[in-house]
């Protein structure tokens, strides 16, 4: 029984209000982790840890809107915690990894390495900050721009199979550059990607997604650094398929209305 005074669902509430935080301190952990293992050259590992991050932030923000415990100080937090799991913790892994070596070719290409890391890390500070104003207006069902979780996924995806296949040299250094580079100036586009968000807890799904779900999660046990790559790649991919797709279909209608005879001009 309560003391008087006091508010007997209060401390329950304040319980419920700490697992999100929780999940999001998770995040930073997984972020800082895979950052310190690649200091140590244990590069599988922290590639590992950016997923694990990008699980977990995927887990508070439902988890918050699901208890009906979302605040302004969890989404400051939320946002804190991502740029250090997926802004710096990916662009210094990856260049510890790879980019760093670049020096050896030449100055040029050294400087190219940092600078296409540091890219990446200011595109995934200016695309939370975008997202963090936009959120209230823009259309839940799509993001603007790659989402940062996923551009980490890709640069991290990519150095745990170039590490598992043992690539290396210039060529390979610099299709590394190239897609972090790309990771990053695809943050900041204003392409439009699928957000997933529809598919909540209490949300209807068609009995298609029950079984891709399961089978993705087979291939990814299957051979991890591939299929994860792949994954990243596909879904960095669709935002520019999906505007070239309806750029088109604009073309394509202009071009269609004069031969059904409607008007071209006043």
């Amino acid at each position: 029984m309560p003391e008087p005074g006091t508010i007997g669902p209060a401390p329950r509430r304040r319980a419920i209000y700490l697992l999100p935080n929780l999940l999001t301190t998770g995040t930073l952990f997984a972020g800082f982790y895979g950052i310190v293992a690649s200091i140590d050259g244990h590069y599988a590992p922290a590639c590992i840890a950016v997923f694990i991050a990008a699980l977990l932030d995927g887990l508070d923000g439902r988890l918050a809107r699901l208890t009906h415990t979302e605040s302004e100080f969890g989404k400051q937090y939320d946002s804190l915690a991502d740029m250090v799991a997926f802004g710096m913790a990916p662009a210094i892994i990856v260049y510890l990894w790879g980019l760093k070596a670049l020096a050896e070719y030449g100055w040029a290409w050294g400087k190219l390495g940092w600078l296409a890391a540091f890219l990446y890390a200011v595109a995934a500070a200016l695309r939370l900050a975008r997202f963090n104003v936009a959120s209230k207006t823009s259309d839940r069902r799509f993001f603007e721009g790659l989402p940062s979780p996923s551009a980490a996924g890709l640069v991290a995806s990519m150095v745990w199979l170039e590490s598992d296949l043992g690539l290396g040299g210039l060529p390979a250094l610099a299709v590394s550059t190239a897609i972090t580079v790309t990771a990053g100036v695809l943050m900041v586009s204003g392409f439009a990607y699928y957000s997933f968000k529809e598919l909540g807890p209490r949300g209807r799904i068609s009995f298609a997604y029950v079984f891709v779900i399961p089978l993705v999660f087979v291939l990814i046990a299957l051979d991890p650094p591939k299929v994860c790559f792949i994954i990243a790649a596909i879904y960095a991919l669709s935002g520019v398929a999906n505007a070239a797709w309806r750029r088109q279909r604009r073309l394509t209608g202009r071009t269609r209305r004069p031969a059904d005879g409607s008007s071209t001009g006043p």
